[in-house]
């Protein structure tokens, strides 16, 4: 997708907007994520507590900074890379650090990594041929993923507790789903430009 431009306004908007500092926000509470993590072992629970509010906080930018470009025609070319990039690196270190605490299978962390990592490099491959909408699949996808993590983070008690990986089981099933139907889309663009 090309900079969008505004109706009125002969300029692409400039890359100093509300939405890229957004991102930018995303990008920068990532070590203090990581901190706070470290910081709660994943055993003390206030830490834990402020680990998955520095989670919901970054991840709430997500969904506010493509509101606003969309809305107000703030769509860039650093938003439209920086953004994907700054959701699968918040989303991809909560994983390895859940992992890496012995929270959540190194398995699942695998699956949902592999399929992310995967679809962004598909994404700005076919960007020089057209742009795929993300899916309500995908959106949906989104939503699990963030809910699980901050389940897993949150110092839940038992049996509230025993929730998490089943909200994370549906969260592997979205993603292999919305993988797999993403991979589709981008072939049947292929063939489709393929014949003109």
């Amino acid at each position: 997708m090309s900079q969008q431009v505004s109706a009125g306004n002969r300029h692409p908007p400039s890359v100093y907007n509300v939405a890229n500092a957004l991102t930018l926000a995303r990008l920068a509470l990532i070590p203090l994520f990581v901190w706070a993590v470290i910081e709660s072992g994943l055993v003390d629970s206030g830490w834990r507590m402020i680990a998955a509010g520095i989670f919901m906080l970054a991840s709430a930018t997500d969904f506010v900074d493509g509101w606003l470009a969309r809305r107000h025609g703030l769509i860039t070319t650093f938003g439209k890379i920086a953004d994907p990039i700054a959701d699968k690196l918040l989303t991809g270190t909560a994983l390895v650090l859940l992992s890496s605490v012995g929270s959540l299978p190194w398995w699942v962390t695998g699956i949902i990594l592999f399929r992310e990592v995967g679809i962004t490099v598909l994404r700005f491959w076919v960007i020089r041929f057209g742009i795929i909408a993300a899916s309500h699949g995908g959106k949906i996808k989104t939503a699990l993923q963030i809910l699980a993590i901050f389940w897993f983070l949150w110092p839940f008690p038992s049996p509230v507790d025993a929730v998490g990986p089943w909200i994370m089981g549906a969260a592997v099933l979205a993603t292999v789903v919305t993988g797999a139907e993403y991979v589709i889309q981008v072939i049947a663009m292929r063939r489709l430009r393929s014949r003109k």
